[in-house]
């Protein structure tokens, strides 16, 4: 019983939590990231990408209207 506790602990931070932390960090560090930095997002993209794939529909990443003043 413990063991099935834990493959579904494992399989819920794989599908959903890592990947939000992810996204998150996706959207704080898209525009300034370093080379470096940006390999490291495109393999945790490729890593997680079920879960990406699962949370994509509730994801808005365009980004903020310009607020132009007269």
């Amino acid at each position: 019983m413990i063991i099935a506790l834990l493959y579904l602990m494992f399989a819920g931070a794989y599908l959903l939590l890592l990947p939000a932390a992810v996204l998150l960090y996706l959207k704080q560090r898209w525009y300034v990231a370093s080379s470096i930095e940006r390999l490291l997002m495109y393999f945790l993209v490729f890593f997680f990408f079920p879960g990406l794939l699962l949370l994509s529909p509730f994801v808005n990443l365009r980004p903020q209207r310009r607020k132009i003043e007269v």
